[in-house]
């Protein structure tokens, strides 16, 4: 077994691609040396901004020889078969077998040696690379043949144990040299193979692994902050980022001038992060102090206070600007601003910003008007009306601020730090800050009545507005984000329980899509929703997640499975006999002394089961229902057992047909299990 190691050196590699280019690369490598036939063992795959390695561990030497039969055309065919074979093959007529009037081909293929295999597979690896974005470079970028890569392809590394693997890409050669950290150590260095290349690097200030680079960053960041008396305000993405910049990261702490707090938190921590990369950090009352964390990308001989001090400058002149743009803003009360989305366009076939601002005004105070979002204790259903359409009236206000043309990130939150300042109610101000939230998966749910009517109703208006106007999702593409606003309306009915029938039609199988996605997470099965969105008439997803939920926790017991199992064998009677319900029996008529008793017991438990379960359903206590369900256990086993649904006597098969018929009907009371898996 051998150890194989890859490293392709570049200019640098932005650290958005790292982690996509790691996975495909290891991916595509054991992609590719299996269709060769040889097994690519361990695989791990490394980046730095300007490297990207992968080391396989426990490589075969060889692929395994190998025999394949292709059998032909029959001995007697004509002429233009056996040519088309013999052409597919590789073969001569008299290289094929014969084998009862049949021609077979015998390919025998030997072994091939694991270098060969892989320059093959690197070479097709390099050319099809899915990189986001890639260029051509060098005296041969002119052609549209010549090889493309995130930046320039530098140099490569491709050893298998201590043997060079041939390869040559763009004019890079491979071999066995590698460089350092582009200051500390910029010369070269011999790679002795997979065994020896990390603690090589490492020698070298470059630190090969990004999740050992994002722990260094990490705590060393902390650290930082710890050490002046704060708290690191904690930012996993942020930290994902820095790794990607830097090959030997040193976490500085420096400061700001304490002025400029008065500029809002949000936009100072997006500035410092957006702009500069920068960890913002907490006094101990949770304030945002006038500090911030960098990561340098080189050890310096002063510790760093020179670089400290470059950024400080930097991170000065941002927060000016930001400072300068807040000013501006809060001189311009929010309804003056609101009167500018006239102006801009939403979309061509559903106007302006301010006409999507009106509806949104308009559904938010009729959700609170309906009672569906329910007032606070600290108001009436008026107030929270009004305070709702004064919200909603101000929630896009910002967008045409000087704060947000610079920072679009803040759109909402900057809308709302300005109503506050200007005198506008908490209630009021928050929503205007939270209206697009949730914004994905793991954002907050509002849970404010005001923040909740308006948030609600600015994207149940995205969504309406859209598919009336033909433009819905269409594969992978969605240029108006409505997966994401459907999710959020799911997100923000479910976590408020809120009582609203969501839509009809196309937009109602939009949202059982959606609603499979979010309920996924949580563990719920996708067949249980279909399940219950199949009996038709149920928009409330309130009382749908009940009914699934119900369902659920019923199906994977011992009871549910095996009325599953009752439910499926009588469709499929009633399938295979083409008895959909002509001729269908009232519940009287499917009685009688001649009844078998197993018949009667069924029968008495439809009848019992039915009325029960209608009860549980209307009460919306879906648990009783399941549970009235699981008393037509035995007896449709029973009757399974004993009785024989195709009787010869035509009245008897069609009673049974029929009795079935109920019991399908009566199981579908509660969902429609032939959508059920299992």
């Amino acid at each position: 077994m051998s150890d194989f190691l890859l490293e392709l050196r570049s200019e640098e590699i932005p650290a958005r691609m790292q982690a996509r280019a790691r996975n495909d690369l290891a991916r595509m490598f054991a992609e590719e040396l299996a269709k060769a036939g040889l097994d690519a063992g361990t695989i791990d795959a490394h980046s730095t901004p300007r490297r990207l390695v992968l080391i396989a561990r426990g490589l075969a030497a060889e692929t395994a020889a190998s025999r394949e039969e292709i059998k032909g055309p029959k001995a007697a065919a004509q002429p233009q078969a056996l040519e088309g074979f013999l052409r597919k093959t590789g073969l001569s007529r008299e290289q094929l077998e014969e084998r009862d009037g049949v021609l077979f081909a015998v390919i025998d293929r030997p072994g091939r040696g694991a270098p060969a295999v892989i320059g093959e597979a690197l070479a097709r690896i390099v050319a099809d690379f899915p990189w986001p974005k890639a260029m051509r470079w060098g005296e041969a970028s002119a052609s549209e043949t010549a090889p493309r890569w995130v930046r320039p392809l530098h140099g490569i590394v491709a050893l298998l144990d201590d043997a060079i693997v041939p390869l040559t890409i763009g004019g890079v050669a491979s071999g066995a040299t590698t460089v350092g950290h582009r200051f500390h150590h910029p010369g070269a260095i011999t790679i002795g193979g997979a065994g020896d290349y990390i603690e090589k690097l490492r020698a070298c200030h470059v630190i090969v692994d990004q999740d050992e680079r994002e722990r260094l960053i990490r705590d060393g960041a902390e650290k930082a902050a710890a050490k002046a008396g704060l708290t690191l305000i904690a930012d996993e993405g942020l930290v994902v980022e820095n790794a990607g910049l830097t090959e030997w990261p040193v976490p500085l702490l420096g400061r700001f001038d304490g002025d400029y707090l008065d500029v809002p938190r949000e936009v100072i921590v997006l500035t410092m992060r957006t702009n500069q990369k920068y960890f913002a950090c907490s006094d101990g009352a949770g304030a945002l102090a006038p500090a911030f964390v960098c990561v340098a990308n080189i050890d310096a001989n002063d510790g760093g206070q020179a670089i400290v001090e470059g950024n400080k400058r930097v991170l000065a002149a941002r927060l000016s600007d930001a400072r300068f743009f807040w000013q501006q803003d809060l001189k311009v009360p929010l309804d003056q601003q609101a009167a500018k989305l006239g102006q801009v366009v939403f979309h061509d076939k559903l106007g302006t910003i301010a006409d999507k601002v009106e509806r949104v005004a308009a559904l938010a105070s009729w959700l609170c008007d309906r009672g569906i979002v329910p007032p606070p204790a600290h108001m009436t259903k008026d107030e929270l009306a009004h305070a709702a359409r004064t919200a909603a009236g101000l929630c896009k206000a910002d967008l045409v601020s000087g704060l947000v043309g610079e920072f679009p990130e803040l759109q909402g939150v900057i809308g709302g730090e300005i109503a506050h300042c200007q005198g506008h109610s908490q209630d009021v101000s928050n929503a205007i800050r939270d209206h697009y939230k949730p914004v994905g998966q793991g954002d907050d749910v509002p849970t404010v009545p005001v923040t909740v009517a308006v948030a609600l109703a600015d994207k149940l208006d995205t969504l309406r507005s859209f598919f009336q106007i033909g433009e819905k999702p269409t594969g992978s593409r969605d240029p108006f984000a409505l997966r994401r606003a459907a999710l959020g309306t799911i997100q923000l009915i479910v976590t408020n329980r809120l009582r609203l029938a969501v839509a009809k039609g196309e937009l109602l199988d939009f949202f059982a899509d959606r609603l499979k996605v979010q309920q996924r997470e949580a563990g719920v099965r996708h067949d249980l929703i279909d399940a219950v969105f199949a009996l038709g008439g149920e928009d409330d997803l309130v009382r749908l997640l009940a009914r699934v939920k119900a369902l659920q926790a019923f199906v994977e017991t011992g009871e549910g499975g095996n009325l599953l199992a009752g439910y499926k064998r009588a469709s499929n009677i009633l399938k295979k006999e083409k008895w959909d319900g002509e001729g269908r029996q009232a519940p009287d008529q499917v009685r009688g002394d001649d009844l078998a008793g197993e018949e009667q017991a069924l029968v008495a438990a439809i009848d019992a089961a039915e009325s029960t379960a209608d009860a549980a359903v209307n009460a919306e206590d879906f648990t009783a229902a399941m549970a009235a369900l699981a008393s037509l256990r035995g007896p449709i086993d029973a009757f399974f057992d004993k009785v024989t649904v195709n009787d010869p006597d035509p009245a008897k098969r069609a009673r049974r047909l029929n009795l079935l018929l109920r019991f399908r009907d009566a199981v579908h009371h509660v969902a429609d299990f032939s959508k059920i898996e299992g």
